[in-house]
């Protein structure tokens, strides 16, 4: 029997958030050929680690500009604060059905 162990890497201490426990879940039950290849090369959690990071600063740029495109702004929350949460809510919907097609999904 082969002991098989993985190099330390230093991503493995990252905490992934939503999307990279999402691509991870996409991974091991949709892509198993190209999971088993990143594990086998010690790239997993870099992979991770990357789609991750690379999710989070598209989030936070799409919902700017969203809200920008929109016009939602703290006068508004202000004003209407259930139609700033109603249209916030309908930006961050829009938001992750892009990354999750753009960036876990494919």
């Amino acid at each position: 029997m082969p002991n098989l162990t993985l190099s330390e890497s230093k991503f493995k201490d990252y905490q992934l958030s939503k999307y990279g426990r999402m691509r991870l879940n996409y991974l091991k039950n949709y892509k198993k050929a190209e999971y088993i290849n990143l594990f086998m090369n010690n790239k997993l959690h870099e992979h991770l680690y990357n789609i991750d990071t690379e999710c989070q600063k598209q989030f936070e740029y799409l919902m700017k500009q969203f809200a920008e495109k929109e016009n939602i702004n703290e006068n508004l929350k202000c004003n209407n604060q259930m139609k700033w949460v109603q249209k916030m809510n309908n930006i961050k919907n829009c938001v992750d059905e892009i990354i999750l097609e753009n960036y876990i999904y494919c």
